[in-house]
C-alpha cells in the first residue's frame, strides 16, 4: 500500500489533468446536448486502462526501490550500475552520483597513499630514533647515581612516547601487524614490568605481583603495549604507595594503584581521545592519548578495558579478555 500511495503522489498532477479532461469533454456535451453517456464510457475505458497502467508502474518502482535499497547498503566502491534512467533528469542524477563516487574512490585512494607514507616514515624514524636512546642508555649504565637513574627514568619515557606515535597511526592501517596466538599472560606482564623496573625504583613505589597463571589468544606485542600504558600511567599518578598486578576472576586483569584517583565526573571519560580531565590539569604533559590508545587497541585484540576510582585512593584497571577465543 505505501508503494502505490508513494506512486500516485509522485503522479498527482497527471491524474489531475486526465480528470480535467474528463470533466471538458463532459461539459462540452453537456453545453451541446448531447448524451453523456458518450463521455462516460471513454472515461470508465480509460481510467481502467489507467488502473492496469498504474498496477504495473508501482510493481516497477517497487522492484527499482528495492535494487536501489540493496545499493544503497554497499560501500560506494561496490556500487556497480545503478537501474536504468526514466527520463533526463535521472539520467543527469546518476551522473552525478558516478563523478561523486569516482572523486571519492580518488580521494581514499590518495588518503591511504599518504598515509602509507607517514607510516614508512616514521617507522624509519622511530628505528633511527633508538640508536641514540641505545647509546644513552649504554652510556648510563654504570653512572649508579640519583641523576644517572632520573635519566634512565626519562630515556623509558622516550622510548614510551615513541611507541604511541607508532601505535596511533599503526591503528587504523591495513598493513597493522596484528599476529594472534595463544601467549602467557605472565610473560607480557613480566617484560612490561622489566621496562619499568627503574621507574618503580627512582619513585619508590612497590610492586606487588603474583603470577596470574593465565593464558589468553591475543597479539603479544599490541597486549604488552596495553599493560605498559597502564602501568605508566598508575606509576605517573601515584606520589607514594604501591601498584598491584592481580587476576579478578577467570578473564579479567586488574592493575591497581594507591595514587591520586579520578574525578567520577571524569571517569567515563577518560578513555575519549584527547580527554585529560582534572588530572591533565594537574600533570600538563598530559595528553590524553594514551587510555584512548589502549581503548582502541583492546577492541582490536578483543578485549575490553574499564576502569574504576576514588578520589584520593586510587585507580583500578581491568582488562578482560575474551575466553571464547581461548576455548577455540
Amino acid at each position: 500500500m505505501k508503494n502505490v500511495v508513494l506512486y500516485l503522489r509522485g503522479r498527482v498532477g497527471f491524474i489531475i489533468l486526465q480528470a480535467a479532461f474528463a470533466a471538458i469533454f463532459a461539459v462540452s456535451f453537456a453545453l451541446y446536448h448531447l448524451p453523456i453517456a458518450a463521455v462516460a464510457y471513454p472515461a470508465l475505458l480509460c481510467l481502467c486502462l489507467l488502473i492496469v497502467c498504474a498496477a504495473i508502474g508501482v510493481i516497477r518502482q517497487r522492484s527499482r526501490h528495492r535494487r536501489l535499497s540493496h545499493l544503497s547498503s554497499l560501500p560506494a566502491d561496490m556500487i556497480s550500475e545503478l537501474p536504468e534512467p526514466r527520463s533526463v533528469d535521472e539520467r543527469d542524477y546518476q551522473a552525478i552520483i558516478y563523478k561523486l563516487r569516482d572523486d571519492m574512490a580518488a580521494l581514499d585512494g590518495d588518503r591511504t597513499a599518504r598515509l602509507r607514507d607517514t607510516i614508512e616514515y616514521y617507522t624509519v624514524w622511530a628505528h633511527q630514533i633508538k640508536t641514540p636512546i641505545t647509546s644513552m642508555r649504554l652510556a648510563l649504565e654504570n653512572e649508579d647515581t640519583p641523576l644517572g637513574r632520573e635519566l634512565t627514568t626519562d630515556l623509558h619515557a622516550i622510548e614510551r612516547y615513541v611507541g604511541m606515535v607508532l601505535a596511533y597511526l599503526r591503528l587504523d592501517s591495513e598493513s597493522s601487524d596484528y599476529v594472534f596466538k595463544k601467549c602467557s599472560l605472565d610473560d607480557i606482564i613480566g617484560g612490561a614490568v622489566s621496562e619499568l623496573a627503574s621507574e618503580f625504583i627512582s619513585r619508590r613505589i612497590s610492586l606487588d605481583y603474583d603470577r596470574v597463571g593465565m593464558e589468553v589468544v591475543t597479539d603479544e606485542k599490541w597486549l604488552s603495549f596495553v599493560i605498559g600504558q597502564v602501568l605508566s600511567n598508575a606509576l605517573k599518578y601515584t606520589p607514594q604507595g604501591s601498584v598491584s598486578i592481580y587476576a579478578s576472576g577467570e578473564d579479567t586483569l586488574c592493575i591497581e594503584d594507591t595514587g591520586i584517583g579520578i574525578e567520577e565526573s571524569d571517569l567515563p571519560r577518560i578513555f575519549e581521545k584527547g580527554y585529560t580531565g582534572c588530572n591533565g590539569r594537574i600533570d600538563k604533559r598530559s595528553t590524553g592519548i594514551g587510555l584512548y590508545l589502549c581503548r582502541r587497541v583492546c577492541d582490536r585484540l578483543g578485549a575490553s578495558i574499564t576502569a574504576e576510582s576514588e578520589v584520593g585512593r586510587g585507580t583500578r584497571i581491568f582488562i578482560r579478555f575474551d575466553r571464547r577465543a581461548d576455548a577455540a
